[in-house]
């Protein structure tokens, strides 16, 4: 089926599958819904997932709170930081609905999952809370919740991925799309408390993939990027048990569709990066440069108890490969700074990973202990809080200095880089990216005909330790 698929035209794709997009005149909408994401790109993935399922319903989506019949806020339970932001909206939102009657509250996501109790019981913040497995129910939450019943739906499911549903792309930029592949996740890092609020993984249909990144080439998109909370370790067997795919034939796929397709995927566990994915990579100049290849900490000693699955030696091979395949590929990666029992050696042996990887960014954090994880049962959170500071600190100047230096490398480069839009500077400069992620500027030319969406040749001139900056040529 997948390689069917792959030489299908676009109409023939459709004829007789599930998959479909919602599509409803915008004048039909009765009332307005309006929705916050935090946390990681899959929530943002959910949101649209979830305005599809209320478009069906009669709502439109709104972007001014006052506005709006039902607010929903899409939660993150990975930091404690994350969490406060929420209960500081909910308490925001609690005073807006005071002023409007019939208004209805909805937390969505991990926090739901996680804290549903005090959501509805110890704060009162909220009518509807609904976890990341349940939003089909929605309709009929809302429903409860409009009869003055508070409305809850947070179990988890062994087969949903929403398969048959074509996300609304909300608040996007008409070039990059995100399209989810699969959801939960085995792998039960120490610190990690998304198998408990997401659950164990399940891959989608391939073919429904396949058909909504066709979909969204149709509609002008140029580029997806595949999602999943482990989402190298794609794996799906159809309902016959006849064909396999696994990550790397479907991201084949999918930049089969069209060489104008650029393809990018996020996020990886080390451990299921394989030749044959990087292989993929390096066969199709469409299928993106790029790796977030997140590391957590530089110890193994600590590695061992994240329960992460490898050595520092065994990461640090890994990135060789990496480089010996794909030469010109950026990598990016996560740290957690102060994880428990973590020493000075264990402190410096991250740094030196981080020397070893050169990473081009990273996203960098001090450990937050997250309830009902296995290091909150196993370990003590024993690191003081200005020891943990000082070294995530270091962690950041150690990441700006690479930055700034793999910036410096390209100056002089020529990138083809696919166009998002203006730059938040000025809207005299267009902003876009390279292969390997990273954020190019440049001039806009008189009378030149580029538009969002394109794809256009930079040679870098100079950089800042974030951005690129270039000419056209």
């Amino acid at each position: 089926m997948i390689d069917q698929l792959m030489n299908k035209t676009h109409d023939e794709s459709r004829q007789g599958e599930a998959y479909a997009p919602f599509v409803r005149d915008p004048n039909e909408y009765r009332k307005r819904f309006y929705i916050e994401s935090y946390g990681c790109q899959m929530n943002f993935a959910d949101s649209e997932v979830v305005a599809a399922i209320l478009n069906q319903e009669g709502y439109g989506a709104t972007r001014e709170l006052t506005e709006a019949d039902l607010i929903f806020i899409n939660t993150c339970s990975i930091r404690e930081k994350a969490e406060q932001t929420v209960r500081k909206r909910l308490t925001e939102f609690r005073k807006l609905k005071e002023s409007k009657k019939g208004m209805l509250v909805g937390v969505l996501g991990c926090m739901a999952e996680r804290l549903k109790a005090q959501f509805l019981e110890e704060e009162k913040l909220v009518d509807i809370v609904v976890g990341p497995d349940a939003y089909r129910s929605l309709p009929a939450l809302v429903s409860e919740a409009e009869s003055g019943q508070k409305a809850v739906n947070v179990l988890l499911s062994r087969d949903e991925t929403y398969a048959d549903i074509s996300p609304v792309r909300l608040d996007n930029n008409g070039v990059s799309a995100f399209v989810s592949i699969m959801r939960g996740c085995n792998n039960m890092c120490s610190f990690c408390v998304v198998p408990f609020t997401r659950g164990r993984e399940r891959s989608r249909d391939a073919s429904s993939i396949i058909r909504e990144c066709r979909d969204l080439f149709e509609n002008g998109y140029r580029e997806v990027t595949l999602l999943g909370q482990n989402v190298d370790s794609y794996y799906y067997v159809d309902e016959n048990g006849q064909e396999t795919v696994t990550f790397a034939r479907l991201m084949e796929a999918v930049a089969s569709i069209s060489p104008l397709l650029r393809v990018r995927f996020s996020t990886s566990h080390p451990k299921d990066i394989t030749d044959e994915v990087l292989y993929t990579m390096a066969r199709h100049e469409n299928i993106c440069k790029y790796i977030h290849l997140p590391v957590q900490s530089g110890s193994t000693r600590i590695l061992q108890l994240m329960n992460r699955t490898y050595t520092r030696e065994w990461y640090m091979a890994k990135v060789d490969r990496i480089r010996e395949i794909l030469p010109e590929c950026g990598i990016s990666s996560d740290i957690i700074a102060g994880f428990c029992t973590e020493e000075e050696k264990d402190h410096a042996d991250t740094l030196a990973v981080m020397a070893y990887s050169r990473y081009d960014m990273s996203y960098m954090f001090i450990y937050s202990e997250r309830p009902g994880t296995l290091a909150q049962r196993r370990y003590t959170d024993d690191i003081p809080e200005p020891v943990k500071k000082r070294r995530l600190q270091e962690i950041v100047e150690l990441q700006n200095r690479l930055s700034l230096e793999s910036n410096r490398a390209d100056i002089g480069k020529t990138f083809t880089v696919l166009i998002e839009g203006d730059s938040k500077r000025s809207d005299q400069d267009w902003m876009g990216r390279n292969s390997q992620n990273k954020v190019i500027v440049f001039p806009k030319k008189a009378g030149s005909s580029l538009k969002a969406g394109d794809y256009a040749d930079v040679r870098v001139h100079d950089c800042t330790q974030a951005t690129l900056l270039g000419n056209l040529i």
